[in-house]
């Protein structure tokens, strides 16, 4: 499995992403901390944590008998550096943008 498809894998989960979103916030969650806002087991948050790791956009480092887990920006930066932003020409910004504005004066 490529670098990318483990990055998409691991995006493609609602509680990974929303793992992802609580790091962005704030980074250097404990799983305790981590664990608190989902409605899983500690073992449930653990095995999506360890898809966000595999797949690089999750590091930890241990802090005396703390893990902390820190977003790795990297791989989705270079996820939209070869898919998304080479579809975010001018062209295509105008088409999308031409797009909106007619679904929101039909509406």
């Amino acid at each position: 499995m490529s670098d990318d498809d483990r990055v998409f894998k691991a995006l493609a989960d609602p509680t990974r992403r929303h793992l992802l979103d609580k790091l962005y916030t704030r980074d250097g969650r404990t799983l305790v901390e981590l664990e608190q806002e989902l409605e899983m087991t500690r073992f449930g948050v653990m095995k999506h944590l360890r898809v966000l790791e595999d797949a690089g956009l999750v590091v930890t480092e241990r802090v005396g008998r703390e893990k902390l887990h820190f977003l790795n920006r990297v791989p989705i930066r270079l996820i939209h550096d070869r898919w998304i932003d080479k579809f975010t020409e001018r062209r295509v910004t105008a088409l999308t943008d031409l797009k909106r504005e007619l679904e929101e004066n039909s509406a």
